[in-house]
């Protein structure tokens, strides 16, 4: 799939006590990514959820810390779908700042029934744009 790139500036509430990026908010990064990368394709998951009862949550997580962003950075947070199945979804992220890789992850999100919140498909049109999108 193509890279979808966002940026992101450090603010003070990012970082912890050493004036560096906590460990967790990375994820909340590539959260961000996530669902601007779903925004660019036409969809938003408030919309989701009440036209097609159907939520994302996070399965799995990977993540390499390789060096440490601080405040007020100016990073990109790539997000790229790896792999997709009928009722979930791999996405692979990079945070890097200018050429350096700050941060790896590979994140798994499943597909569920919003009101079960057991596995559902993935609504078809948004499955054929993330495969067409893919290629």
């Amino acid at each position: 799939m193509k890279e979808f790139i966002w940026p992101v500036r450090v603010y003070y509430e990012d970082t912890d006590a050493g004036g560096v990026v906590y460990y967790a908010n990375y994820l909340k990064f590539f959260e961000r990514a996530r669902t601007e990368m779903l925004r660019a394709l036409g969809y938003e998951q408030d919309e989701l959820i009440a036209s097609e009862n159907i939520i994302f949550v996070v399965r799995s997580v990977q993540v390499d810390y390789l060096s440490p962003a601080r405040f007020n950075e100016q990073l990109q947070v790539s997000a790229r779908v790896s792999l997709i199945k009928k009722v979930s979804l791999t996405f692979e992220h990079v945070i890097t700042r200018g050429d350096d890789v700050l941060c790896t992850g590979t994140v798994r999100v499943a597909c569920l029934d919003a009101q079960t919140l057991r596995p559902n498909v993935i609504f078809q049109p948004l499955y054929n744009a993330l495969k067409a999108d893919n290629t």
